[in-house]
């Protein structure tokens, strides 16, 4: 689906970039973690076409991402963490918008509104929504616009608890086998069960790029009640210590987001060095 190359980028005179390589197949819901200033949103706008490179290529579908081929923009969704919404009625601006999209589905549309609580026929001017309405509106306008790919930068900043689970529910339900949605966010906790792949930015550097069952095969985590020398990762709690270390059972465990973000980022060379089975 996406394959990025020898990729270089600066802003100015500071490089964000270097020999970046990414690939992303189709059928997934990849999850980019990273801290902030880490780049996530610049990759997705790189991927969207929105920046062009200093070196190196974005590729998506074959297609090269900096030429914004018509064709490219059809079948791509990007809703990214800032956005406008003009002074138009729904009916309105599905009409202007979604002839964009050759895929577009209007009786989905309808139903992704219902479900997030939008009155699918209101007369009220999108301009006036809420924060929370606007970025359910756009959601659900880019989960029903059938594109095969979506780039969602932070897509749960401005939902309510209510509106986070819909979102999870609603994104289930719009994938396909030939579908990929990369979700961009620091918020792990809001897709914690809905990512797999995951993929971890972190000073302009892919750090980690796994499966969850690859994830969960590799790794253990516990809590211990005194510092484990052979962990990876430690964090002190009030029942002592949660450790991840080396998964040596042979036994599926299980990782929440957090405690892998934290570990991936303190021991990227001992992560990396793990999965590619050098240790």
């Amino acid at each position: 689906m996406i394959d990025i190359n020898n990729l270089y980028f600066k802003y100015g005179k500071n490089e964000l970039f270097s020999n970046l390589q990414l690939s992303v197949d189709s059928g997934n819901i990849y999850g980019l973690l990273g801290k902030n200033g880490a780049g996530k949103s610049t990759l997705l706008k790189i991927i969207s076409g929105m920046l062009y490179t200093d070196k190196g290529n974005c590729k998506v579908k074959d297609i090269s991402s900096f030429k914004r081929l018509p064709q490219f923009l059809e079948d791509l969704y990007y809703l990214p963490e800032e956005f406008y919404l003009p002074p138009l009625k729904s009916s309105e601006y599905e009409t202007i918008y979604g002839d964009l999209y050759p895929s577009f589905d209007k009786e989905k549309f309808r139903e992704y509104l219902v479900e997030f609580d939008l009155n699918p026929d209101s007369e009220k001017r999108l301009s006036k929504f809420s924060l929370g309405q606007k970025k359910k509106y756009l959601l659900a306008f880019g989960l029903a616009s059938g594109t095969s790919l979506l780039l969602l930068d932070e897509p749960t900043n401005g939902l309510d608890i209510p509106s986070k689970r819909q979102f999870r529910r609603l994104v289930a339900m719009a994938m396909s086998d030939n579908r990929t949605i990369i979700i961009s966010t620091h918020q792990v906790k809001d897709v914690e069960n809905l990512i797999d792949p995951v993929i971890i930015l972190d000073n302009g550097k892919i750090l980690f790029n796994e499966t969850m069952e690859k994830i969960n095969t590799e790794l253990s985590v516990s809590v211990e009640k005194e510092l484990n020398p052979e962990a990876l990762y430690t964090e002190e709690n009030l029942s002592g210590f949660t450790t991840v270390t080396k998964n040596s059972t042979g036994e599926e465990g299980e990782i929440d987001l957090e405690i892998l973000f934290n570990t991936v980022v303190a021991s990227g060379n001992k992560i990396q060095s793990l999965f590619s089975g050098e240790v």
